[in-house]
């Protein structure tokens, strides 16, 4: 498993996963985990000859989760183009995003000089319309004694466990690594603030985006999701607006997918970001 690194991006302490050498391929996870997400598939894609990276986002896993800022979209951004700058990363990379890393990474990329080459989608948040999944969690995070148990170890564990279709599958560093970077009151403010902060009316602009792109694009599909339901509009949405996406469902997979499939959606994203033969 890839170990932890570290860089520092206006004064924050960015940890993330690299292996591989080639052009890049950045990871993003989402809402509650980390670049531990990605530890079984970063390996996969470096052996299609990209270097292979996850972010842990601030907030989250081994990054610093301050208090004292607000976890805003153009914050996200600002932190990933700094990220990008310490790792060196080029004008052009690949992408992957997941769960909240979507409008997050999206959003980034919007605003950012450098270019997608290529964009691999899984269970994320792209379009505005939300399942009311979707919404009563964003509303249970906003509600003052609610938000409090939403972050505690049990529900963390929960989270994990509802989020996959087959939890025999999730092996037993998944649930440590949902819970052991909130180990006190304050990281545990941080989390609910990552979910809580970011102005996700932005989405009707990453929507119109996104469906306007002309670089390959690829989605990962857990069909048994129950965090993010709607996950079959937005592929077929996608998939309706640019012809040149791609689609692979995993049936038995739930959110999650990367903990119940990682050898199998590994080998998806290496034929996807692997270059082209001479």
């Amino acid at each position: 498993m890839p170990s932890p690194r570290f860089t520092t991006v206006d004064d924050l302490s960015i940890a993330y996963r690299e292996v591989g050498d080639g052009d890049p391929v950045l990871f993003f996870h989402g809402w509650p985990s980390s670049s531990l997400l990605w530890r079984n598939i970063l390996p996969i894609v470096a052996g299609a000859n990209r270097r292979a990276i996850a972010i842990d986002l601030p907030g989250f896993g081994d990054s610093d989760k301050p208090v004292d800022r607000t976890y805003s979209l153009d914050f996200y951004a600002k932190v990933i183009d700094g990220f990008c700058d310490a790792l060196d990363l080029g004008p052009d990379l690949g992408i992957v995003i997941h769960d909240l890393g979507g409008p997050v990474a999206l959003y980034w990329a919007m605003h950012t000089d450098r270019r997608l080459s290529h964009l691999a989608i899984l269970n994320t948040l792209i379009f505005p319309e939300l399942s009311w999944m979707a919404r009563s969690f964003l509303g249970a995070c906003k509600t003052p004694g609610l938000r409090s148990v939403l972050v505690t170890p049990w529900s963390l564990r929960r989270t994990l466990r509802f989020g996959v279709n087959s939890p025999e599958r999730v092996a037993p560093e998944a649930y440590d690594g949902f819970c052991a970077p909130f180990p006190d009151r304050a990281s545990r403010k941080a989390l609910i603030k990552t979910i809580a902060d970011p102005d996700l009316a932005s989405l009707h602009d990453i929507a119109a985006w996104v469906t306007a792109l002309d670089i390959p694009v690829q989605i990962v599909r857990g069909a048994k999701d129950r965090i993010l339901p709607r996950m079959d509009h937005t592929a077929d949405r996608i998939l309706a607006a640019l012809p040149q996406a791609q689609l692979e469902t995993f049936d038995d997979c739930g959110h999650f997918l990367q903990e119940e499939r990682p050898q199998e959606i590994g080998d998806v994203l290496a034929r996807f970001f692997a270059p082209p033969p001479l």
